[in-house]
């Protein structure tokens, strides 16, 4: 019993000499932390509370503009200063009574805010941001201990949607803030501050009792972007699109409107859309991405102007060219249809056009001849890149066309088969409108803002040929002629086009609606461009893009007061 005794007492002095040990290690710690390395420590909190700010000061970011049609510059993205609440967990006391206080003046989640409060080995968290003075001064007044607001500086968009896909958003990159998607990721080693910065940090300010000063070099040099956007013609485009989207349950719409002439966009928008100050809140990145130039379409019937205005050129065809039109085809074992597959007999190429006949168009890619059509096609720009100055374009798929076989030229002279972004697009058809000209469209204005011409595609005559054409088109057969404006010539075409299959080959029952035209047709100031995806309840372009296009159409000429051309 006696030894058994000695046993329990030997334990008890090792263990007590190691609580010794380990209380004397924690008490070196202390005063090492307090005392003899303090200022080492305090510097090293300051660095790793910093860091975000030092690689990307915010604070002397560029400034986005748009730019109005008198020339007045509009801000599409700036900084704005306020407020951020944080606390420090580990002086906290009575958490739930904190939070009442709080929550009287500011919106706070009270689960996330106990807790971050109950983190009792931490010494900082964020509780909320973007902050007014007053709000900022009535929780100042609350003076509790370890709950502070500090002045902090974010990205600002004062449009909310307004042009979202085309400016993007500044979020954070590790502890990075830099500019992702749109304007801001393209144009961010410009927008960035580039002067010297010395500060010290929330942190420092709020729990170390620190100063915080904030020198910025240079701050009157800060960078700005000015882009050609019109915001009254932005957002006149972006609800035109939301209610075409409701009106047909549609997936998705989008939409350009540009100077053929020039390349320069005036509006470029797609539907559903978010809202680049609470980029956070979206759930699919995929929504960031801009569909106008990173994604493909088939484009339909709306090919067939380039198709025919090809043969127009090469001379293997005129407008009063005729063919017999049995309302289909068979080419390598394949069958076209028309969209009423019945026989028309005689048709010459302005019916084509009117009745968007595939069998037409078939023949004008027969007589032009495959080599001389994928040339064209190539000349048009379908697949390539535009270079336009956003991120993440992608260039248009015309691979099939270096199939041997007929009946990939046969589809794509209908739009069919070929893939291209709806800007593509839309810089192909501008030549349409411009004397044939390829046109690089630009989003950014530059010093000197002259149209970058990459090449001729066709001769101004066809140019001007194609034009009478397809003002036919919307004078005679665009829903029975009912939309012909008395005072302007519009050149259009609409296009219905099967969608394929995602992940495998064939076609769907989902249709892409496209709809494409300028005026005043023979001195086009404005090229639309419009697409809606998968719209329910309606057969045709012609039904469901006709109103918005007429509606954008009669906008932008009363909005720039173009004076009438018939």
């Amino acid at each position: 019993m006696i030894k058994r005794l000695d046993d329990f007492s030997g334990r008890i002095r090792i263990i007590g000499i190691l609580l010794f040990f380990i209380a004397g290690v924690l008490i070196y710690r202390l005063i090492d932390l307090q005392i003899v390395n303090s200022d080492y420590y305090r510097e090293k909190a300051e660095r790793q509370y910093t860091a975000s700010q030092i690689k990307s000061p915010i604070a002397n970011r560029g400034i986005i503009y748009f730019r109005e049609k008198d020339g007045k510059i509009v801000s599409a993205a700036v900084i704005k200063e306020g407020y951020k609440l944080v606390i420090n967990p580990g002086v906290l006391k009575n958490s739930e009574d904190i939070y009442d206080k709080i929550s009287a003046i500011i919106p706070v989640d009270r689960d996330d805010f106990l807790k971050r409060a109950k983190k009792e080995n931490d010494i900082y968290e964020e509780i909320a941001h973007y902050l007014d003075s007053d709000k900022a001064k009535a929780i100042n007044k609350l003076a509790i201990e370890g709950v502070n607001v500090v002045p902090e500086q974010w990205r600002f968009y004062p449009g909310g949607n307004l042009a979202s896909h085309i400016l993007g958003f500044v979020g954070y990159q590790n502890n990075d803030r830099v500019g992702q998607y749109g304007i801001e990721k393209s144009y961010e080693d410009y927008l960035r501050e580039t002067g010297e910065l010395s500060t010290g940090n929330s942190f420092a300010e709020s729990f170390l009792g620190l100063s915080r000063e904030l020198f910025l070099n240079n701050l009157e040099d800060k960078k700005e972007v000015i882009l050609t956007i019109e915001p009254s013609v932005q957002g006149y485009l972006e609800k035109a699109l939301e209610k075409v989207v409701v009106q047909y349950s549609a997936e998705g719409a989008g939409g350009i409107i540009l100077d053929p002439k020039t390349g320069k966009i005036l509006a470029m928008a797609a539907k559903p859309d978010f809202d680049p100050n609470f980029y956070n809140k979206i759930e699919k990145p995929a929504l960031f991405l801009n569909p106008l130039v990173s994604n493909r379409f088939e484009m339909g019937s709306v090919m067939k102007p380039l198709t025919i205005s090809s043969a127009l050129d090469n001379g293997s065809i005129t407008s009063q060219s005729t063919y017999y039109d049995n309302g289909y085809l068979v080419i390598d074992n394949m069958r076209i249809e028309n969209y009423e597959v019945k026989v028309r007999g005689k048709v010459d190429i302005q019916t084509v056009l009117e009745q968007s006949l595939n069998t037409g168009a078939v023949f004008a890619m027969r007589q032009l001849g495959k080599e001389n059509f994928r040339n064209y096609m190539s000349d048009f720009g379908l697949g390539e890149k535009t270079n336009i100055e956003l991120p993440d374009e992608i260039n248009g798929d015309i691979k099939s066309l270096n199939s041997p076989r007929e009946i990939e030229y046969a589809t794509a002279s209908y739009g069919h088969g070929i893939a291209v972004t709806p800007l593509g697009f839309a810089a192909a058809f501008s030549a349409l409108a411009n004397g044939g000209f390829l046109v690089q469209p630009y989003i950014v204005e530059k010093a000197e803002n002259k149209p970058i011409i990459k090449r001729q595609v066709i001769k101004n005559e066809t140019s001007e040929e194609i034009t009478r054409m397809l003002v036919k088109v919307v004078d005679k057969a665009l829903l029975g002629g009912t939309v012909k404006m008395a005072h302007y010539s519009i050149a259009a075409k609409t296009g219905t086009a099967m969608m394929p299959f995602e992940n495998q080959k064939g076609y769907s029952d989902d249709y892409l609606h496209t709809f494409i035209g300028y005026a005043p047709a023979f001195d086009a100031k404005f090229l639309i461009f419009l697409y809606l995806k998968k719209p329910q309840g309606v057969q045709y372009a012609s039904h469901s893009l006709t109103p918005p296009f007429m509606d954008i159409t009669k906008f932008l000429l009363n909005y720039y007061t173009i004076a009438p051309d018939r």
